[in-house]
C-alpha cells in the first residue's frame, strides 16, 4: 500500500483472490464494464454467473465466453456477491427486482456510487455495499489484463457488515486486473461527485463546448471550417497525449514558447471559474441528480433535443468529411 498521498492506494501485494475464491459473483449486465469484469473474473478462477433479462441480445455472446447465465433474479439468488454493470439509470429496478434475493451477510457492488449516494437505491443494513470502479473503459480493461497489465481502478466501502468487506474489494480488484495498475481508496460521494464534475466542468460538457465555440469563432470571423476544424479538434488529441503522459509540463515543454506564452496568458480567459462552481454546487446539492431522473421519468425530452443539435452541428459535418479524406480515417486506404 501506499499512503504517500491523501487516499490509500493499493497493489498486487496488497490483495488476495483467494479471499473471494469460495464466493460466487452475478454480474449484472454485460456491456462495457460487464463484458470485462466477468471475463477477467473468470480467467482469475473465480465463480462467475451472467445476469441478463431473457431477451437480451447478450446472452449469446457470454455463453460463447463460456460463462453462465441467468436472469438478473436467478442469478443473484445464485450468488454471495452482485455488482450492478447495467446503466445507471436501469439500476433501480434491477435491484427491485433482485432485492429479496440477497441474504445477510451478501455483498452488493457498484462500478460507480450515483443511485448510493443520491438515495435511488437504498440496501438493507445486513448486506455490505461497496464499489470497484476501474477508471477506463470496459474494452481497456479486457485488454490490459490480456496483456498482463493493468488499469487503475477504485475502492469505496459504503457499509462493511461482516467486517471482510474491504479485503473482498480488493480480491475483486485483483481479480479484474486492477491492483497491477494501482486502487485508490475512497467514498461513494467522492467518486461520485468528482465524476459527475469532471464529466460535465471539463471532459465531457467543457471540452466540447469550447471545441464548439472555438470553431464557430473562427467561421464566422471567415476562416474556412476545415482550418477551424484541424486548430480547435484535430490538434486537441496531441495536446490532451502530452498532458497525460506527462502532465501539463510535458505539454508545455513539446510545443513552441509562442504558444507556452499565449497559452499561459489568454487560457484564463475562457474558463469561468464561478461556472465551475454553480456546476459542482449543483453536484454536491443534488440538483443535477434530480433534473437527470426527471429527465428520464419523462423520456428524454431534453436529452434528445440536445443529441440532435450536437449531431447536426457544422463541426461534425466538416470532421466526417476530413477523417474520411486523411490516412486516419477509418475508410482510409
Amino acid at each position: 500500500m501506499t499512503d504517500d498521498f491523501t487516499n490509500p492506494i493499493y497493489y498486487d501485494e496488497d490483495a488476495d483472490v483467494s479471499n473471494i475464491e469460495d464466493e460466487t459473483v452475478a454480474i449484472l449486465g454485460y456491456g462495457s464494464q460487464g463484458h470485462a469484469h466477468a471475463l477477467n473474473l473468470h480467467e482469475s478462477g473465480v465463480d462467475v454467473v451472467v445476469g441478463l433479462r431473457e431477451s437480451s441480445s447478450s446472452r449469446e455472446a457470454a455463453q460463447d465466453e463460456g460463462l453462465e447465465v441467468m436472469t438478473p433474479v436467478d442469478a443473484a439468488a445464485a450468488a454471495d456477491m452482485v455488482m450492478m454493470l447495467v446503466p445507471d439509470t436501469v439500476q433501480p429496478s434491477v435491484y427491485a427486482q433482485i432485492e429479496d434475493e440477497l441474504d445477510a451477510g451478501d455483498t452488493l457492488m457498484f462500478a460507480h456510487g450515483f443511485n448510493i449516494h443520491y438515495g435511488q437505491i437504498r440496501p438493507a443494513d445486513d448486506v455490505d455495499v461497496m464499489m470497484v470502479a476501474p477508471k477506463s473503459p470496459g474494452h481497456l480493461v479486457r485488454r490490459n489484463y490480456e496483456k498482463g497489465e493493468g488499469t487503475p481502478g477504485l475502492l469505496a466501502i459504503y457499509q462493511d457488515t461482516t467486517g471482510e468487506a474491504k479485503e473482498e474489494g480488493l480480491a475483486y480488484a485483483k481479480a479484474i486486473g486492477c491492483t497491477r495498475a494501482g486502487v485508490i481508496e475512497t467514498t461513494f460521494r467522492e467518486e461520485t461527485e468528482t465524476d459527475l464534475f469532471g464529466e460535465q466542468a471539463v471532459l465531457c460538457g467543457g471540452v466540447t463546448e469550447m471545441v464548439k465555440v472555438g470553431f464557430e469563432t473562427l467561421v464566422d470571423a471567415g476562416y474556412s471550417p476545415e482550418m477551424a476544424y484541424f486548430e480547435c479538434l484535430n490538434e486537441l488529441k496531441l495536446i490532451v497525449d502530452l498532458m497525460y503522459e506527462g502532465g501539463h509540463m510535458e505539454m508545455w515543454n513539446s510545443v513552441s514558447d509562442t504558444a507556452e506564452y499565449g497559452g499561459l496568458t489568454r487560457g484564463e480567459e475562457v474558463i469561468n471559474r464561478e461556472g465551475m462552481e454553480e456546476i459542482l454546487e449543483g453536484v454536491q446539492n443534488g440538483e443535477f441528480a434530480r433534473e437527470w431522473i426527471t429527465e428520464n421519468q419523462a423520456n428524454r425530452p431534453a436529452y434528445k433535443q440536445y443529441r440532435d443539435a450536437e449531431q447536426n452541428h457544422q463541426i461534425e459535418e466538416v470532421g466526417g468529411r476530413l477523417r474520411d479524406l486523411f490516412a486516419w480515417g477509418d475508410d482510409a486506404e
